[in-house]
């Protein structure tokens, strides 16, 4: 089969064919100046007639409404409760990317209107002309965070970022109360992606960037990593998650486990820290055998003993770790105390040893493995108390 494409027709072919395409449809719109006249995309799916448009920004505050339930009450809206503070991080995301002139993308929005407010103009083969009357509104089945991040931002003093920019809308012809509030229930029962897979798939810049250089330089981690879902499996020798990296990445530069980093350069940050990383891990005598080992070459056997004995093979360990390098850490030369670093290797990062005893291991006092009752605790001040009392231990303090 040949496949055709228009930019193989001449050039002479497709000015006429354009010119009697602007003759064909100039009259429909002029017949609907008056109203909200786009071209759409006619479509089947679950026993339902739906439409496919695309809507200019200044469209939304006058064709998009949302109906979310108040108070104690589902059956007093179409959508759920506005969830504070959802609509900021959609509007945050999209001006922080149109500043910097860089790509960012929106979602296309479900929306519902009853058959008869709305004409259709078809016209062959799917293809058709929606018109919807000024002074009837769309019912947003799906994207109402989504539409009021727009609305307030067209609304604003920066509506120059996005006035020139088109949002998609799959509208579907349905007026039934009840079964709008249900097609809302199926669309919201998407699984949530997890950190890690959400962290592969981000922009290559801040920690994000950084924690990709490391997996990818740092023998500790190459190979050991989950990158997409949300724990690491042992059966497949895996110890950390894409997640937990990001996380002490964060704790190295800036102490705060949920800092961005985007102030940070990539390249110059991740090559001071997989410099000391390396060095600690193949000095630590907990780590070395792991670092040096190929995930090929180690078995499942000795993935799980390590996990279950270091406390650098979980997320609160390297916490932990991530915290104490900050605190060695030179800002200003972008340069981590080698001396320090050597010391922090000598470390015994055991669960077994006494520094990490009611900090972040606590005694189980019935646990399955007699011989290793030991259990972690994440919480935030033990992993205060723990970094405290190296430095106590190591004598920087």
């Amino acid at each position: 089969m040949i496949a055709f494409r228009f930019e193989d027709v001449p050039h002479s072919r497709r000015k006429c064919c354009k010119a009697q395409f602007s003759s064909f449809i100039e009259p429909f719109f002029s017949q609907y100046h008056r109203d909200r006249c786009y071209p759409g995309l006619i479509f089947q799916q679950g026993k339902r007639k739906m439409l496919q448009i695309n809507v200019p920004a200044s469209d939304f505050s006058g064709l998009l409404q949302a109906k979310p339930s108040t108070g104690n009450d589902p059956d007093s809206g179409k959508n759920r409760p506005v969830v504070k503070g959802h609509a900021d991080e959609i509007k945050k995301y999209i001006v922080d990317r149109s500043r910097k002139g860089k790509p960012w993308i929106v979602g296309t929005l479900t929306a519902n209107i009853a058959p008869k407010d709305i004409t259709i103009l078809e016209l062959s083969r799917g293809i058709c002309l929606v018109v919807i009357r000024r002074g009837v509104k769309l019912d947003i089945t799906d994207g109402q965070h989504r539409k009021l991040a727009i609305h307030e931002l067209i609304e604003s003093t920066e509506s120059h970022l996005i006035s020139d920019d088109d949002f998609a809308i799959t509208l579907v012809l349905e007026g039934d109360f009840h079964q709008c509030q249900a097609d809302f229930r199926d669309m919201a029962q998407t699984k949530q992606l997890d950190k890690s897979l959400l962290l592969s798939f981000g922009e290559f810049s801040g920690r994000v960037g950084i924690t990709k250089e490391l997996i990818k330089r740092v023998p500790m981690f190459l190979g050991k990593t989950e990158k997409i879902k949300l724990s690491p499996a042992t059966k497949d020798k895996l110890i950390y998650t894409t997640n937990f990296i990001a996380r002490f990445v964060s704790c190295v530069f800036t102490n705060d486990p949920s800092n961005q980093l985007r102030d940070h350069d990539v390249y110059q940050a991740s090559d001071a820290l997989v410099l000391s990383l390396n060095r600690f891990f193949s000095e630590c005598s907990n780590t070395e055998y792991i670092a040096d080992t190929t995930v090929e070459e180690l078995t499942v056997d000795e993935v799980a003993a390590f996990k279950e004995d270091c406390i650098i093979g979980v997320s609160v360990g390297l916490e932990v770790l991530g915290r104490l390098l900050h605190y060695i850490y030179d800002t200003e030369n972008n340069y981590f105390n080698e001396e320090k670093v050597l010391q922090l290797a000598q470390i015994d990062w055991s669960r077994e040893n006494q520094l990490w005893k009611d900090n972040v291991v606590r005694i189980d006092p019935k646990p399955k493995n007699p011989d290793k009752p030991y259990k972690l605790s994440t919480a935030a001040n033990a992993v205060t108390d723990a970094v405290k009392i190296v430095k106590i231990r190591l004598e920087w303090i």
